[in-house]
């Protein structure tokens, strides 16, 4: 008899900083996990700010993660086995990590990404939009807005630096709504975050 091959998807979770992104993906993965399905979460390795094994939360909750360092050692480092494929950080990785999540959901994977999807400028921050286009499950988080307590879609830099990714947590950026944000900001010296 005919068997039909296992489907795979991809799912890209987005948003602001401080919006619960990390924290989705790792509910997302600790449930496969529960229901025995093989998973492999993976993080750039680059972002190092909470642990260097370990997708962790701004809320402190973690999953164990393998850092590599583009989407092609992502590709390499999934195991045949594999079922659930979740990556954190999406933005930090090279556009090739758009092929990747389609290969992998190709072989039948679910493939879950978090990412910011808006730079601190507030333009798209690739891979994330396009992978977004690429798709079959897109969910948009807000953050509270640091300012006013409102519905916050935009990351506000809050450090002076002219590099695009400057890595920190609520020492160099806040999130901020459609009216607090400010593109003019910031107004304090850099801490020489990189």
């Amino acid at each position: 008899m005919f068997q039909r091959p296992q489907a795979g998807w991809v799912e890209v979770i987005c948003g602001p900083m401080f919006s619960g992104k990390s924290e989705e993906l790792i509910r997302r993965v600790t449930r496969s996990k529960i229901a025995r399905l093989p998973v492999q979460t993976f993080k750039p390795s680059l972002d190092d700010r909470y642990a260097h094994r370990a997708v962790v939360s701004h809320s402190a909750l973690s999953v164990e993660a393998t850092p590599v360092a583009d989407s092609a050692a992502l590709l390499r480092a999934v195991g045949d086995g594999t079922r659930v494929v979740g990556v954190d950080e999406g933005q930090f990785f090279d556009d090739g990590l758009v092929d990747v999540a389609e290969t992998l959901a190709d072989a039948g994977k679910q493939v879950i990404v978090a990412g910011l999807d808006l730079d601190y400028l507030r333009r798209p921050f690739e891979p994330i939009p396009t992978l977004c286009g690429r798709a079959e499950y897109v969910t948009k988080m807000l953050a509270v807005c640091h300012r006013c307590g409102g519905p916050a879609l935009y990351t506000q830099r809050i450090v002076k630096s002219e590099e695009l990714v400057v890595l920190g947590a609520t020492d160099a950026y806040e999130a901020r709504c459609r009216m607090c944000y400010d593109p003019s900001e910031p107004e304090q010296p850099s801490l020489g975050l990189v």
